[in-house]
């Protein structure tokens, strides 16, 4: 009775484990990134710019996901001012310039020298000691799985060079 109560609530463990992973995995970009607590910012920057309906689509995407704290860092009234109607534009440039058109794993990252952004521009992407940047931006999580694509976090917002 022991033995099958045991193995019982081991079936029951393990089922959960899989269940919570596959619904992890079946939240796109977006869903995984407000599930996360930690990019509110990016959110709501991606809600002002129009952006939020394209990263729910199919994909995938490559996401280089600037934390709440990094969007801090911004000079005082950058971000507000981007998320004005009026600099709708720039905002999109901005924010498409974090996403890559594909999957891209860290593994993957750390054979780059650069990246071509959905935004036109071109990301540089540095690898050193196993660190690992983008732009002036450094890697600090990586690989966190979505349905549509993958997040990597980085530490600061990266915006394109002028054209």
């Amino acid at each position: 009775m022991l033995n099958t109560l045991a193995i019982a609530t081991l079936v029951t463990v393990m089922i959960t484990a899989v269940a919570s992973k596959t619904s992890a995995q079946t939240r796109d970009i977006v869903d995984t990134a407000v599930a996360a607590g930690s990019f509110k910012t990016l959110a709501k920057a991606l809600a002002a710019a129009d952006l939020v309906a394209t990263l729910k689509g199919a994909g995938p995407f490559t996401v280089l996901a600037p934390t709440d704290e990094a969007f801090a860092k911004l000079p005082a009234g950058t971000l507000e001012s981007l998320l004005k109607p009026e600099n709708k534009a720039q905002l999109q440039r901005i924010l498409t310039y974090h996403v890559i058109a594909g999957r891209v794993m860290a593994a993957d990252v750390m054979k780059l020298r650069s990246a071509k952004a959905v935004s036109g521009d071109t990301i540089t992407i540095a690898a050193n000691n196993g660190s690992v940047t983008a732009d002036a931006a450094r890697v600090v999580k990586t690989d966190i799985a979505a349905s549509n694509g993958v997040i990597h976090v980085i530490d600061a917002v990266i915006l394109p060079k002028d054209k």
